[in-house]
């Protein structure tokens, strides 16, 4: 049997530490997302997510979404119908577009993540932001696996992001809209597998005036929106919510070009920030 990297053995154990005890087929089958079967995480999760709803990885469609329909997030204080087309387009035909990216540390932050990303980020390709602006400098290349379940329904969406000269992972996401327990209506929520576990985020989405979307991962309670980290360590699963924030502004400018703004904070201090430039190419 494969021994797991000591770092990756370390993190689950110190999750498990600072973290509850979770039934994923219980009380909190809100937290249940895919895991990755390999240490190096890459591309290898979505057929197994698909077999677990019955379904298929649906690999060859050059329009497919994040989202089936972006209406799927209405409810209380949020109508997709107000938001710009092309914002709604991006959504729901995402491997269509073209994306272009900047990137920006905070000088407090950027040596804890030049570390992270050595040391685990690109050894397991996931998560592994661009430390440096030349690093995306050709940009990113986008591809979209449509999870389906037994009926062919999209039940979520891989969204795999590398970086165009290399082709090395940085990005590997689950895309979905689910809602809370408690909630009043859905959010965006993604989740990136790691082996024996993932990180996940749930953003609720608002419409700016000007037909903007806006998603943020606020400060709160266990159960609310926010960020997690869930792993399997010791024969159960544990989950814990960390204190990370996340802001996306997708707009559309004054020369009518899609843009996002992302910025990740720890507590009230921005970490990094992330400018996309989104162009439809099919």
């Amino acid at each position: 049997m494969r021994r797991p990297h000591v770092l990756d053995l370390a993190t689950r154990k110190f999750w498990r530490l600072v973290g509850r005890p979770v039934d994923l087929a219980g009380a909190e089958s809100w937290l249940r997302a895919p895991v990755s079967r390999s240490p190096t995480v890459a591309d290898g999760w979505p057929a197994a997510e698909a077999a677990h709803h019955g379904g298929t990885a649906d690999d060859g469609d050059p329009t497919a979404g994040l989202l089936a329909a972006v209406a799927a997030l209405d409810g209380p204080g949020f109508d997709a119908s107000a938001l710009r087309p092309e914002i709604r387009d991006f959504y729901e035909h995402t491997a269509a577009w073209r994306m272009d990216v900047w990137t920006g540390w905070s000088p407090l932050f950027w040596p804890a993540g030049e570390l992270i990303a050595r040391l685990f980020g690109r050894r397991v390709e996931q998560l592994a932001l661009p430390m440096r602006p030349l690093e995306v400098a050709h940009g990113m290349d986008s591809r979209v696996i449509v999870i389906r379940d037994r009926t062919g329904a999209q039940v979520s969406a891989a969204w795999l992001r590398t970086l165009r000269p290399t082709g090395r992972y940085v990005f590997s996401g689950c895309y979905t809209a689910r809602l809370l327990p408690g909630a009043d209506r859905p959010g965006v929520h993604v989740a990136f597998p790691l082996e024996s576990g993932n990180v996940q985020v749930f953003l609720r989405p608002r419409v700016g005036d000007d037909g903007s979307l806006v998603l943020e991962s606020p400060p709160g309670r266990f159960g609310q929106d926010g960020a997690y980290v869930v792993v399997h360590d010791g024969g159960r699963d544990h989950a814990a919510r960390v204190p990370l924030h996340e802001t996306f502004h997708v707009y559309v400018d004054a020369d009518g070009v899609l843009r996002t703004d992302h910025e990740v904070r720890l507590g009230r201090t921005w970490v990094v920030r992330l400018h996309y430039r989104l162009e439809r190419v099919r």
